[in-house]
Formats: structure tokens, C-alpha cells, sequence
């Protein structure tokens, strides 16, 4: 019986790429591709046949900062699959990045500038706004659309017989300092983007909390600094290319630079490997696991997978 995989934000970026991998590794999935845009992942879609044949890949359309969407995409999902085994959770936006330059020189100079880089810590504020949901956009997008859809999706993911498991993407942009639960949508703060990665995270641990014993788990990964449309709205990609022989000397001391999407996917299925190792094993997940060497300082017991990318 074919595997279902979904996948949201399936036609570019870390999305696109992790989708070729998991046709790379098994060519029998079934995948189904959920995106914003239907006529990007239709072109996708014929993309991923034409390299595997033998795979069946469908679409469904759905926004994830449009609850509305995430209600008609789920409803349309439980009608064309009895389950699903994996979901990978990873749509997500970082509108109108500004760049500190003032943090990033002081940076350079500091010892801290391999930290600064990996995490760009100080470095980045975002201009959120306001959805037709009244929601603060990066965390609708980033978190309560998610995980509305993995509320609706409880029948195709809990069957304790044979474990699902979610998959998020997060970033080593999330930072404790950044979130704020009187705040939770960050609509006072001006880094919208590295507090909602961290509510990913602290989600990730709720989940398994509640749902292990019903046969659900989760893990948050954070697949490391690349180049994509994301980063490339904070620097051009022709600053990106002069960039890339320094980011390659800083390998050598920090993992967290993947450099390509198809790279820090690497990370994603290290997750998936990890959560079947301890589901094998029998131990239960308590609250959450990373896969990433960021310590995720959130007071609550985590367990550590650490990727050299």
C-alpha cells in the first residue's frame, strides 16, 4: 500500500525540493502537494512525473493565513484519503524583511559573528499586517493555520495501531526572547518571524503531550541558512553569490549552513528517521524532539537530535 505524504508549500523552496527527495527515496508515494497557488503546483506536479512515473502526485489548493481555505482543503482531504502518514508542515512567510545594518557590522567585529549568522539574532525585523481573519498575518500563516489543519486531519492522522507523524519546518531564528505569551501573535513586537518559529516549536511539544497515545507524533526541524525566495527577500541574490565563499569558510565551525534547499532537507528526513527510531523502540515521546543543535531553552524536557548538514 502507496505511503500518503502531504506537504504544504510543496512548489518552491525547501517545499519543492524536499518533494523530489521523497520521490527519490520511494518512488511509489502517493504525495500530495498543498499549495496556495494551483497553477505553480500544477506545473510541479507534471515536473515530479515526468522524473518518477511511477508516482502518484495530487494537488490540493489551500492558504494556510485563510482559514476558510483550511477548512474547505481539509474537508476535501478526508474525502480522498482513509489516512495519512506523514505531513510535512512547511508553508511559511517573512514579509518585508528589513535588515539591521548597525547589529550587522557591530556583528562582524564581535564573537559572536558565527552566531549571527547562523541564527540572524538581532538582525532582522519584519512589517506584519492584519488577515481577512482578523490574525495577525505571519502567525496565522506560520502557526494557527497549521495547526487548524492538523485539527481537522485528526481522523486520517491518529490510529494508534500505525503511527502518523507531523514534520515542521522551524528556523534557528526562533528565540525565546522573541515570544511572549500575552503576546502570542507578536502584534507588538517587530520579529513576527522568530517568534511564530518558536511557538512551532513549543506546539510541536503540545501535540505529542496530547496526541502520542492516540498514535500521532511530532518533531520541528529546522533545515538550516539557504538560499531561497525567503532569504532572498532580505539580500539580492547577486549579494547572496558574492556571499557564498564566506558562508563556505563558516561551515567549518557552524553546521547550520546548508547553502540549497534540497541540502537542508536532509534535516527533514533526518526528523522522520528519528521519530520511527523512537516509536521502534518503544519510547514515548514526552513533549518534542529538534533536529538541529540549537538548544531550545524552553523550560519544558525536550530530546536533542543533532544534524551535521
Amino acid at each position: 500500500m502507496r505511503k500518503a505524504v502531504l506537504v504544504t508549500g510543496a512548489s518552491s523552496g525547501v517545499g519543492l525540493a524536499l518533494c523530489k527527495r521523497l520521490l527519490e527515496e520511494d518512488h511509489e508515494l502517493h504525495l500530495c502537494l498543498a499549495c496556495r497557488n494551483r497553477s505553480k503546483a500544477e506545473a510541479v506536479r507534471e515536473a515530479l512525473l515526468a522524473s518518477h512515473p511511477l508516482a502518484e502526485v495530487s494537488i490540493v489548493q489551500v492558504d494556510v493565513s485563510d482559514l476558510q481555505s483550511v477548512f474547505r482543503a481539509s474537508g476535501e482531504l478526508k474525502q480522498r484519503f482513509q489516512r495519512l502518514d506523514y505531513v510535512y508542515l512547511n508553508a511559511g512567510i517573512m514579509p518585508n524583511p528589513q535588515l539591521n545594518i548597525k547589529a550587522l557590522f557591530s556583528g562582524l567585529f564581535s564573537r559572536k559573528v558565527i552566531h549571527m549568522f547562523s541564527t540572524a539574532e538581532g538582525l532582522l525585523t519584519q512589517e506584519d499586517q492584519i488577515t481577512a481573519d482578523g490574525l495577525q498575518e505571519v502567525f496565522e500563516t506560520n502557526v494557527f493555520g497549521h495547526f487548524i489543519l492538523i485539527q481537522e486531519l485528526a481522523p486520517l492522522l491518529c490510529h494508534s495501531d500505525s503511527p502518523s507523524q507531523l514534520i515542521w519546518t522551524s528556523s534557528r531564528n526562533a528565540r525565546k526572547s522573541n515570544f511572549c505569551l500575552e503576546d502570542i501573535q507578536h502584534s507588538r513586537g517587530q520579529e513576527p518571524y522568530s517568534s511564530s518559529k518558536y511557538a512551532v516549536d513549543l506546539l510541536s511539544v503540545a501535540v505529542n503531550r496530547n496526541f502520542n497515545s492516540r498514535g500521532l507524533y511530532s518533531s520541528v526541524v529546522c533545515p538550516g541558512t539557504m538560499v531561497t525566495n525567503m532569504t532572498c527577500g532580505i539580500l539580492p541574490p547577486c549579494v547572496w553569490t558574492l556571499l557564498t565563499p564566506i558562508i563556505w569558510l563558516l561551515r567549518f565551525f557552524a553546521n547550520a549552513f546548508t547553502l540549497t534547499p534540497y541540502n537542508g532537507t536532509e534535516a527533514l528526513r533526518e526528523g522522520v528517521r528519528a521519530g520511527e527510531e523512537q516509536r521502534e523502540e518503544g519510547q514515548r515521546i514526552r513533549s518534542g524532539f529538534r533536529a538541529d543543535s540549537r538548544e531550545p531553552d524552553v523550560g519544558l524536557e525536550l530530546t536533542h537530535r543533532e544534524i551535521a548538514a
